[in-house]
């Protein structure tokens, strides 16, 4: 009887272990001993970093997408009908067409998504970059920009954990590039009492931006936002006045979580070791989608792909799981619009970002332009 592996989610998560599966798997597909569907919202396959270049004009938009199609093996069987509720006790999956998808490997890789919308007059009063529509209006915001005071506003959790910081600081370099930096204040709010959850991380921060005049206002739990006194005000009561507001906003997991009961705010309860949900023995979580408290970022979901990858086919041709996931994460800084850094950690390893350079920065962009064949599982 054909096995059926179904992947709920088209992002790179999902895209890396179809892809791997069918390489690792390719004689089983071949020989109808195994099948591998995928479940995608959009035919549509996005570059997410590559966003963070768009309010600064140093990417194309088009260069952020692929026809998701093209991204996939061809043996992957690739619908774009978003699935509505994950039955896992009876191994089914219910999609919006109205289909019912059963299987005996599940993969849940459903992301995160941006919830602006939870905190009053965000939506309005504030920019960010986490999505297109929001990169474009950011761009023309900085356009216009002339100076005046600027908040990098942080909320929680949220995706791609440096985010924040490389912001702020290509904000300072487009400021200064455009000859306004005399003219500008820049406040950079942390919702816990330091500028990053990663203590190293944040240590390594506070000199850069004391050294570059980039002021912090930790403990900052956002509130509420006032887009006509243009003002942000925090839990704690502390209200900043702004001229341009830039917002890394809070983030959940998908609706299809919630609505299945597997997870508070749309995370999927994880282990950490083995990447499987809960107790079960062939649902598997990856990238955005797990609780595990670690860095949401491309990095992660990378390396549990490959990690689900290597537990699935073994699973399948031996009975039996390969190996377990270390937590490691790899992340590039940009530190600016020319130089970064990167910090690379594990469950047993912190991070130690080193000193910024313009070749680390020229890693990053080649690594933009790798991200194809990352997708695909060959990098």
């Amino acid at each position: 009887m054909t096995k059926q592996i179904l992947i709920v989610g088209g992002g790179l998560a999902g895209t890396i272990i179809a892809n791997g599966l069918c390489r690792q798997l390719r004689s089983e597909l071949r020989c109808s001993e195994v099948s591998i569907t995928m479940l995608g919202t959009t035919d549509k396959h996005m570059y997410q970093p590559g966003l963070l270049y768009v309010p600064f004009g140093r990417i194309r938009e088009h260069e952020l997408f692929r026809d998701q199609r093209s991204v996939l093996h061809s043996c992957v069987n690739f619908f774009v009908d978003p699935a509505t509720q994950i039955d896992i006790e009876n191994r089914r999956v219910h999609t919006q067409s109205g289909m019912t998808h059963s299987y005996d490997y599940l993969v849940i890789a459903t992301g995160s998504r941006l919830r602006h919308d939870a905190i009053p007059g965000m939506t309005e009063g504030a920019h960010w970059f986490y999505d297109l529509e929001g990169a474009r209006k950011m761009r023309d915001a900085l356009d216009a920009f002339e100076g005046g005071k600027v908040v990098v506003n942080v909320n929680a959790p949220h995706k791609c954990p440096v985010a924040p910081l490389e912001i702020t600081f290509m904000l300072r370099e487009h400021f200064k590039a455009k000859g306004i930096l005399d003219k500008c204040e820049i406040t950079y709010t942390y919702p816990i009492g330091r500028l990053h959850a990663l203590e190293p991380v944040a240590h390594w921060a506070k000199p850069a931006f004391d050294s570059q005049a980039i002021k912090y206002e930790t403990f900052f739990n956002t509130k509420s936002v006032d887009p006509a006194a243009r003002t942000i005000t925090s839990e704690e009561e502390v209200t900043l006045d702004y001229d341009l507001l830039v917002t890394i906003p809070p983030h959940s997991g998908a609706q299809v979580i919630m609505d299945s009961g597997l997870g508070d705010g749309g995370w999927v309860p994880t282990q950490k070791d083995t990447l499987l949900c809960g107790e079960t023995n062939n649902v598997f979580v990856c990238g955005d989608t797990t609780d595990i408290p670690i860095s949401k970022a491309g990095s992660t979901a990378h390396f549990e792909a490959d990690t689900i990858i290597d537990n699935l086919t073994s699973l399948i041709l031996e009975g039996r799981m390969a190996r377990k996931y270390d937590g490691k994460v790899f992340c590039f800084v940009e530190t600016g619009l020319d130089s970064g850094t990167y910090v690379w950690f594990n469950y047993t390893t912190p991070p130690n970002p080193g000193p910024p350079s313009q070749m680390i920065h020229w890693f990053k962009l080649a690594y933009n332009r790798l991200y194809w064949l990352s997708a695909r599982g060959l990098l």
